[in-house]
């Protein structure tokens, strides 16, 4: 591993340009990008700051570069190495204990949105519970955009709910979010008019394979699906109708290539899924929406 040099006096642009070029020859994917963020995040200034800027860097700007990078270059994922991910337009804080939330997920949101507007829900004092909530992601996404909503998030590890407690607060929804410690929906008494999770969905033996930015870095207990990964699948089912209202509705991410498995899971759990799943971005099938 060989961070770039970069010497006192070159511009911002030249020391973009030169750790982009740095990234890009160890095969670092998004290198302009990851630059731009490192060194905007290195000096303290926004995206705007760091394109209009036409100062130079110094020694000390050298060294806070450096660091970065070389994390970078250790594949830390970015969001790892600045603490923030942005997700739904909120910047999301991280901790070990959290996944990175992915643009991906952002799926599920939609389909959740589009199902309580076919029932007119928005207008509704709806009750949402997000289980393995993590960064509480999902969670604050969906009561930005429903006001009369409130929810209930839930996750295995205690330092994933510090995390989604602290969340909340910072975009001023405490008031109307509870935090549970425990494994999905086990700790809730049901009566949940909308019920979304992004579970551990990968095969075990499936792990090692995984690029190093999640292998090394997401937490295993939020990686881990099980031998098939379809553990967390089974569980949220066996246990969905107990947690929904007559009306409500079940969203979850799906795991490639898990779309049909996840259908026959909650088939044979009384659930009826609409099929098929919606697509991301990259048109493969991610939120399977189903219903009592």
């Amino acid at each position: 591993m060989t961070v770039a040099v970069l010497t006192p006096g070159v511009t911002i642009a030249d020391a973009r340009r030169t750790l982009a070029q740095s990234f890009r020859r160890q095969g670092v994917e998004s290198a302009e990008l990851d630059a731009r963020i490192l060194i905007g995040h290195a000096l303290c200034l926004d995206h705007a700051h760091l394109v209009a800027t036409s100062r130079t860097i110094d020694a000390n700007d050298v060294n806070a570069i450096a660091q970065l990078a070389a994390r970078r270059l250790a594949r830390e994922p970015v969001a790892r190495i600045i603490g923030t991910k942005e997700f739904w337009g909120l910047p999301l804080s991280l901790s070990a204990a959290t996944l990175v939330p992915r643009p991906e997920t952002e799926t599920v949101v939609e389909a959740a949105l589009a199902a309580i507007d076919q029932d007119g829900g928005r207008s509704r004092p709806l009750r949402i519970a997000d289980l393995g909530t993590g960064t509480g992601a999902l969670l604050l996404a969906l009561l930005m955009e429903l006001p009369f909503a409130k929810g209930v998030a839930t996750d295995v590890a205690h330092e994933a709910i510090v995390t989604a407690r602290d969340n909340a607060r910072r975009f001023g929804l405490n008031g109307r979010t509870y935090f549970t410690v425990c494994d999905f929906g086990t700790a809730l008494a049901g009566g949940f008019d909308l019920v979304v999770s992004n579970p551990p969905y990968i095969a075990h033996a499936d792990i090692a394979a995984l690029a190093p930015e999640v292998r090394n870095h997401d937490p295993l207990l939020a990686l881990d699906g099980g031998e098939d990964g379809l553990t967390s699948y089974r569980f949220i089912a066996a246990d969905a109708r107990r947690l929904l209202t007559p009306r409500g509705v079940l969203v979850l991410e799906l795991g490639v290539g898990q779309a049909q498995a996840v259908c026959d899971l909650l088939l044979g759990a009384g659930l009826w899924p609409q099929n098929p799943a919606c697509p991301d971005l990259a048109g493969i099938p991610r939120a399977l929406v189903a219903r009592p």
